[in-house]
């Protein structure tokens, strides 16, 4: 067992709570981090590494057919083990768009293709559901169980505004426990169906969810009704029947108290380790737990904790995630002090013993990996949109770091001007405007206009264009320019760039 501190490479801004740490093809991913943070990124997912005491990110390339993937905050995350001839993969469900919307679609994320050098591209295809669908949510799980040959998804818990009949201005922003149901659908047709459970009668947001076969734990939870974290720990047995599904559900009474904790598997068995989290709105959990899923049910056992360092113990917050087998990535706030430069201190934890292979694949959990303590720092940057970079321009090599992200590669934009050139009708007041698609956080949409001279931006409201014409105008491949030099397209080497 060790703690290692980690020196953040210029990425520090990057690693925000309510993000999420996932391993395909064993490469360590982050995800959900807030904004763009680079403009030769198109897709916001990250390949994490850590070297000689140091963390660093190399932006991630999606293929042509993918799916548009926002940044999420604390969805709901499942790895899918390969099985049946189909790859491993990822399901992210729910979580909190940077607009502070809270999203309802489903994604499956995949690798693509591994390059000659080695560069990662990921796939991402949203998937659609059919019957009684889950509503938009976030602090949820999503889990996989397997019963007479078939398999199912499982979906449980999480948080969600209020029903817009019972939202008034003060409570415009409020979030409820969503309704203690249980979703079970399956990935080749979609079809969901919604189960309700006299067991579990109250909302569980931020809890653990860890499957086995066809038994689902689920463990701990924030209850937002009655603001607790009762120690509670649920069996969900499914049985997939020809025709329909039985559930049935246990109530154990071995829990634990705890919610936003995070889980790292420790091998092929079903062997976990859970570390960090809350016992309360002001204590963290800082004691660890081994958890071990057999054909007997659930087992917990105490396991030495790492010696914290001081600012781990007094810190009132803290988040990560799995970043490998028995290794977990740990992240504390600074709190504010004006001699650190980076916002958070981070530290690598392994439970790994000496002889082990430090350098062997992790698995992920099925579990919320984020913390839910809903003041800490928000998403501040928009979203960052960046078409037309021929594939060769993203090109990562695994022995360089000539991509690897850097905040001082950043342009500065209070001497570029660049929010601000626009038309000579332009009408809208970057300073003082609002919000007029609802991909916009801070910035308005803006186009890249290549005539004139040098080319200049025009916000997208000036164009007139609808937000979905905004959204397919995003996807080309062509080149556009502003009303004043006349709507014309070009197959010229894209540069088209969109703001929202």
């Amino acid at each position: 067992m060790s703690l290692q501190p980690l020196t953040p490479v210029n990425c520090a801004g990057l690693l925000q709570p309510g993000c999420s740490f996932l391993q395909l093809d064993g490469e360590v991913l982050l995800f959900g981090q807030k904004g763009w943070p680079k403009r030769s990124c198109p897709t916001g997912v990250f390949g994490v590494r850590f070297k000689k005491g140091e963390i660093k990110l190399r932006a991630i390339s999606f293929s042509n057919d993918s799916c548009y993937l926002p940044p999420l905050r604390c969805p709901a995350v499942c790895r899918l083990d390969p099985y049946d001839g189909l790859p491993e993969s990822y399901l992210i469900h729910g979580g909190r768009t940077p607009n502070n919307e809270i999203a309802s679609s489903l994604y499956l994320l995949t690798v693509d293709s591994r390059g000659c050098n080695r560069k990662l591209t990921l796939k991402c295809k949203e998937k659609e559901l059919v019957g009684d669908v889950p509503g938009a949510r976030y602090g949820h799980t999503i889990s996989m169980v397997q019963s007479r040959g078939k398999s199912a998804c499982i979906l449980f818990g999480g948080r969600s505004y209020m029903p817009a009949g019972e939202r008034t201005t003060e409570s415009w922003n409020s979030v409820v426990d969503c309704p203690p149901q249980v979703f079970l659908f399956d990935l080749e047709f979609g079809c969901s169906s919604a189960h309700t459970l006299p067991e579990l009668s109250d909302g569980q947001s931020f809890h653990l969810a860890l499957s086995r076969e066809d038994s689902v734990y689920f463990i701990g939870g924030h209850s937002l009704s009655s603001d607790s974290r009762p120690p509670r720990l649920f069996r969900l047995r499914v049985e997939l029947l020809q025709g329909s599904p039985l559930l049935s559900c246990e109530t154990l009474d071995t829990g634990l108290s705890i919610s936003s904790a995070i889980v790292s598997r420790t091998g092929p068995a079903h062997r976990f380790i859970i570390l960090g989290g809350y016992q309360s709105d002001s204590q963290k959990r800082m004691n660890c737990t081994t958890v071990v899923l057999d054909s007997k049910g659930i087992h917990f056992e105490t396991l030495d904790q790492p010696k914290w360092t001081p600012d781990i113990i007094h810190s009132r917050t803290w988040f990560g995630g799995s970043s490998g087998e028995s290794r977990i990535l740990l992240a504390v706030p600074t709190e504010g002090r004006p001699s650190q430069p980076d916002t958070h201190y981070f530290y690598h934890v392994s439970f790994q013993t000496e002889g082990e292979n430090q350098d062997e694949e992790g698995l992920q959990a099925c579990s919320q990996e984020s913390t839910d303590y809903d003041n800490s720092t928000p998403l501040e940057d928009s979203e960052e949109l960046y078409f037309g970079r021929e594939p060769h321009e993203l090109e990562d090599s695994s022995d360089g770091d000539e991509d690897t992200y850097n905040e001082e590669d950043e342009e500065d934009e209070s001497q570029t001007g660049y929010w601000i050139k626009c038309c000579l009708g332009c009408q809208v007041d970057p300073n003082t405007w609002e919000p007029y698609y609802s991909t916009e956080l801070h910035r308005p949409a803006m186009i890249f206009c290549s005539r004139g001279e040098g080319g200049h931006w025009v916000h997208a409201q000036c164009m007139e264009l609808s937000e979905t014409l905004l959204v397919k105008l995003s996807q080309g491949s062509k080149k556009y320019f502003c009303l004043d030099h006349g709507v014309q397209i070009t197959t010229f080497k894209p540069t088209t760039m969109i703001h929202s």
